[in-house]
């Protein structure tokens, strides 16, 4: 193994993360969009900050209720742009803010995001990245893919060989059920 099933398993930081989220099928819409947020505040970072932030902006960012974030207004972004305990990015914390208003936009024309990322699915990466760029804000091509394959829309999250991976593979996320078997 390599990468990150490599250093993951056991590491007090990512273990958990690792073991019991990346690549796990989601359908709930706080954390579909803590992980969009995470991922995009990732960009230019470790993972390990995020992680280590995680509860910092699960609190800044009111559990990441979608209805609340999308009506924060000009004193939230001075709080949230004052808050230590995360990344202090104007445009991070825009693109959050934006892009809850797009989740809610989602609910309303398809029922929720999981059932908008269906109806998207399936697509390859690149046509993944071209959606999500012209639909949210601050996510390109590394943002999309990661957050994508951390919720089972895109494989690659495990290799083969981890343990983790037949876990998976038994709940039959949306890149199985595309027929892929094997992780890219």
């Amino acid at each position: 193994m390599s990468g990150y099933c490599s250093i993951a398993p056991g590491h007090p930081v990512h273990g958990h993360y690792h073991d019991h989220e990346y690549g796990f099928p989601q359908r709930e819409e706080r954390e579909l969009f803590e992980r969009l947020v995470l991922e995009i505040n990732q960009a230019g970072l470790s993972w390990e900050t995020i992680l280590r932030k995680r509860s910092n902006f699960q609190r800044a960012y009111d559990g990441f209720d979608v209805d609340t974030v999308a009506a924060y207004g000009e004193s939230d972004i001075a709080r949230l742009l004052g808050d230590a305990g995360i990344i202090r990015n104007r445009l991070k914390v825009l693109a959050a803010i934006h892009n809850a208003q797009v989740v809610r936009q989602l609910r309303a024309s398809h029922g929720s995001f999981a059932q908008w990322l269906d109806a998207q699915h399936p697509r390859d990466k690149a046509a993944w990245v071209k959606l999500f760029k012209k639909t949210f804000r601050f996510t390109g091509g590394e943002i999309t893919g990661e957050f994508l394959m951390s919720l089972g829309y895109l494989p690659g999250a495990h290799h083969a060989d981890c343990p983790v991976f037949a876990r998976i593979q038994a709940l039959s996320p949306p890149w199985v059920q595309d027929g892929n078997q094997t992780p890219m």
